[in-house]
C-alpha cells in the first residue's frame, strides 16, 4: 500500500494544506476538490492511483485543513485561489501535471490551463463542469438570483446551501444505494461549513460563481486550440451538473473521452470501483512527462 503524506506549506502568506502519495520522478496528477468538501473526498482514490503516478491534493483556502482568512483578510474568488494552487504547484517544483477536478474544483483548474496551457498535460472531469448545458436549473436559479440582485431574500436562498440538509442532498441524490455512502462525509463537511465566518466565504464564492459562465468560451477556444486529452466520468445524477455538461465536451473535444455512470455529484463515494479503472486506463494512455529536446 503506498502512503499518503499530509503536508503543508506556505503559500503566499497562508498555510496550504495538501495530500501527496507516489514517487516523485513520476507523472503528477492534481486532484482539485468541490463544495463543500475538501482533498478528504480523494482519501481512497490517492492510494489507488499513486502506486503509478505522483499526485498531490490540496484543499482550497476556506476549505478543509487550509487556512480560513476571514472575508476582511482575504478576497476570495476562483481566480484567487487559482493563484494559489499555481503558486503550490511552482512551490513543489511541478512542471507539467494532469489535471482531476470536480465541481467548484473545475473552476480552478480551467484558469490554471488558461494561463499554462503547455503545463496541462491531461484532464479528468468528475462532474467539473465547463458548459453553460450542464448547469441545473434547480439548483443554479437561487444562484443567478443572487448574482443578479444580492439582497437579504436572495441570500438566503443561497444560504440554504450551507445548511446539513443541502449538504446531504448533494451526496445522495442520484445515488441507487445510499448505503454505499458514508455519513461521515457530510457531516464532516458540514462541521467544517459551520465554522465561524465560513459562511461568509462561501457566499463570497458563490457570487463569484457569477464569472464562471463567462469564461467558458475562452475556456472551449483553449479545448479546441490544445486538443487536450479529457475524460469525463460523470455522475448521472448529479442535481447540479447533469449529464448534459459532459456531452458537451465533445462539441470542442471530439475525442474526449464520455462515461456517464449510476451515480450523483460526489461519484468517487459511491462508484469508487467503477471509476478507478477508467482513470488508470486514460492516465496510462496520456499522462506521461514530455520528452526533453
Amino acid at each position: 500500500m503506498v502512503t499518503t503524506h499530509h503536508r503543508y506549506a506556505q503559500v503566499d502568506g497562508h498555510q496550504i494544506f495538501y495530500r501527496e502519495a507516489g514517487a516523485r520522478e513520476r507523472p503528477t496528477l492534481v486532484l482539485l476538490h468541490g463544495f463543500p468538501t475538501s482533498s478528504l473526498m480523494f482519501r481512497e482514490l490517492i492510494p489507488r492511483l499513486a502506486d503509478r503516478w505522483h499526485v498531490i491534493a490540496p484543499d482550497h483556502l476556506g476549505f478543509g485543513l487550509s487556512d480560513a482568512p476571514t472575508t476582511h483578510d482575504f478576497t476570495y474568488s476562483f481566480d484567487a485561489l487559482a493563484d494559489l494552487t499555481r503558486a503550490l504547484i511552482a512551490q513543489l517544483r511541478i512542471e507539467h501535471y494532469g489535471l482531476f477536478v470536480q465541481g467548484h474544483g473545475a473552476q480552478v483548474g480551467w484558469r490554471l490551463a488558461l494561463r499554462s496551457p503547455e503545463a496541462v498535460l491531461a484532464v479528468v472531469s468528475q462532474n467539473g463542469n465547463a458548459y453553460v448545458e450542464g448547469l441545473q436549473p434547480e439548483f443554479f436559479t437561487a444562484l443567478r438570483e443572487y448574482w443578479l440582485q444580492p439582497n437579504p431574500r436572495t441570500e438566503a436562498g443561497v444560504r440554504e446551501t450551507l445548511t446539513l440538509e443541502l449538504t446531504r442532498w448533494q451526496y445522495l441524490t442520484g445515488v441507487a444505494d445510499e448505503t454505499r455512502v458514508d455519513p461521515n462525509t457530510w457531516i464532516h463537511d458540514h462541521h467544517l461549513l459551520s465554522r465561524s465566518g465560513n459562511d461568509l466565504i462561501q457566499l463570497a464564492l458563490f457570487a463569484d460563481y457569477a464569472s464562471n459562465p463567462p469564461l467558458y468560451p475562452r475556456v472551449h477556444r483553449y479545448f479546441r486550440a490544445y486538443q487536450v486529452p479529457l475524460l469525463a466520468v460523470w455522475g448521472r445524477g448529479d442535481p447540479i451538473f447533469g449529464p448534459a455538461g459532459a456531452l458537451a465536451f465533445t462539441a470542442d473535444l471530439p475525442d474526449a473521452e464520455i462515461h456517464l455512470l449510476d451515480g450523483g455529484h460526489f461519484l468517487l463515494e459511491s462508484a469508487l470501483d467503477e471509476v478507478t479503472p477508467l482513470i488508470e486506463a486514460f492516465l496510462e494512455q496520456h499522462l506521461e512527462e514530455p520528452a526533453l529536446n
